[in-house]
Parts: structure tokens; C-alpha cells; sequence
């Protein structure tokens, strides 16, 4: 039985995972995200403390970014231009890959969440499609002929442009590069900036949802004319709220106007903007897929 390691490295916490599969998880930790040395000190912990049981044959890393993925690259692996303090230009491939001296596959957390849900998840044989996490901030990765979105650098569809209307929405938007690009206005932490409260605690009727409906249909619709995908998945702690996700799909129906002329979203667009089949666990075992590709392409 070969097992693998994944490493889930988010903005607010970090997950651990140890498993052959999405039906075999052996091992499983989360703790908060601190400064690097911490954080990464507790991730090896982990690993050491659960490779006489669980010998590694690969790590998969879904990390926060940006990220330079780039093989050729001095700083390939690296986490470099992140707003996470402290974490600028942090060699988490390099420093896990010594640690624990087995081999290691690296992407984006969407990416590796976007992998999850494709192989094993609510995308299961679609081709492209794409993973959007609306949480602390806003990611997206995606699947094209069976492998991650790379290019230049990876998507970063969190900086995205929108339409901003001032009249309608005054909020200067808090990206502290951009202000008001997507993350800046639509994230949960602009949810908070903006209301004065986190956005689990804001009523069904609030008048955040219509809004915040708004801007991810208005990415979403961008993405579709763009990328054509045959299945949007959307995670992270935003999406929580059951109402919102029934608000995006009806007002994506309405900008498109029917000039996408696909069935599916003109009378099933509840199978095309859908929830995580993995649930909180895409981003773990997308980095799992991760490892298990690395550890098939070295054999």
C-alpha cells in the first residue's frame, strides 16, 4: 500500500493529512497559520511523528501564494508577493523537502483543490473546470486536459477587475495592492471591513448578500466567456451560507442573458455552479493527488 503526505497551507490554518485516498485517510491535523518557522516546525512534527506507521513514498503542498512554479526558477517553490506577514519569498518546498527528505510536488491551494474535486470530487471526468475558494481571501485554480492551470505564473482570478459601482457600494475595497479588485471587495475580509462583522453572523436578509451575489456572478460570468468551463465548483467559508450560492446562480442566468446557449445553464445551472463534493477536505486531498502523480511519473 503506498501512502502519501499533504500539506494544506492556508493564509489562517494549515492541514496535515496522511493517506492512500479520499477512502483512506490515516492521520489528519490542523493548527493555526503563524510565522513560517512555526508553522512549517509543527508540519514536520507531524510527518515525523507518523513515519514509523506511515512511511511517505510523496508530499503534495497546495499552498497560499502567489507562487513561483516555475522549475527553472532559483525560487521555485517559493511563496513570494503574499499580503500573509511574514511569509514573503518562504521556501516551504525546499524546507519540507529537507526535512523530511522525500520527494515533493508544489501548486497553488486551488489548484491542488481544483485536482480533489476533479479526480475524486464534484468534477469528476470534466474538462476544464475550475475551483473558486470565496473565504479570507479569493483563489481559483483550475483543470485543463487532466492537469493544473499553469502559465506565466498560475490564475489569480482573487485580482481580478470588476465593475465597482461607488454609488451602489462606496467601500473603497481593502486588497492592498489592488483595493478593489474581486478579493478586495468580495473576500470575507472585506465582508467584515465592509459590515462590521464577520460574515457568518450577518442575517439570511442582509443586504451584504445581494451584493456580494453581485461581484462573484460578475467574476463568474468573466470566467465563463473566458475559459468555457463545464463545471464551477465554489468553496471556502463564505459559501457557507446556503442562500448565496442560489443568488450567484439566478443572477449569473441573468448577466449571461442567454447568449451562452449551453442546457445546462439555461435549465440546470444547479448542476454547474455547484458546492465541494469533498467538503473541507479538497484542498488536503487534491494535495494527496499531488504526491500520487509525483510518486506515478517517477516509476
Amino acid at each position: 500500500m503506498n501512502i502519501f503526505g499533504a500539506v494544506e497551507s492556508g493564509g489562517t490554518k494549515f492541514v496535515c493529512m496522511v493517506a492512500t485516498g479520499p477512502d483512506n485517510i490515516l492521520a489528519e491535523t490542523r493548527f493555526p497559520t503563524t510565522d513560517p518557522d512555526e508553522t512549517l516546525r509543527k508540519t514536520v512534527d507531524f510527518f515525523v511523528e507518523n513515519r514509523q506507521d506511515y512511511p511517505l513514498k510523496a508530499l503534495g503542498i497546495g499552498t497560499f501564494g502567489p507562487m513561483d512554479l516555475d522549475p527553472k526558477s532559483p525560487t521555485f517553490g517559493f511563496i513570494t508577493t503574499t499580503p500573509k506577514a511574514g511569509w514573503n519569498q518562504t521556501d516551504i518546498t525546499g524546507i519540507l523537502a529537507a526535512a523530511l527528505k522525500i520527494p515533493v510536488a508544489v501548486d497553488t491551494d486551488v489548484n491542488a483543490a481544483a485536482l480533489g474535486e476533479h479526480r475524486w470530487g464534484a468534477a469528476q471526468g470534466l474538462d476544464p473546470m475550475i475551483y473558486i475558494t470565496i473565504g479570507t481571501g479569493i483563489g481559483a485554480g483550475g483543470i485543463y486536459h487532466g492537469k493544473p492551470m499553469h502559465g506565466l505564473v498560475h490564475p489569480e482570478v482573487g485580482h481580478i477587475r470588476i465593475p465597482h459601482d461607488r454609488n451602489v457600494d462606496p467601500f473603497e475595497g481593502i486588497c492592498p495592492y489592488h483595493k478593489d479588485c474581486l478579493e478586495g471587495l468580495a473576500s470575507g475580509k472585506a465582508l467584515e471591513k465592509r459590515w462590521g462583522q464577520p460574515a457568518k453572523s450577518l442575517p439570511d436578509g442582509h443586504p451584504a448578500w445581494e451584493l456580494e451575489a453581485d461581484y462573484l456572478a460578475l467574476a463568474l460570468v468573466n470566467l465563463i466567456c473566458a475559459l468555457s468551463p463545464k463545471r464551477i465548483v465554489l468553496g471556502g467559508g463564505v459559501m457557507k451560507q446556503d442562500h448565496l450560492l442560489s443568488m450567484v446562480r439566478r443572477r449569473v442566468q441573468h448577466l449571461l442573458n442567454n447568449y451562452i446557449q449551453s442546457p445546462i445553464i439555461l435549465h440546470n445551472i444547479q448542476e454547474y455552479i455547484v458546492p465541494p463534493g469533498l467538503k473541507g477536505r479538497s484542498g488536503g486531498l487534491g494535495a494527496i493527488a499531488l504526491a500520487i502523480d509525483l510518486f506515478d511519473q517517477s516509476r
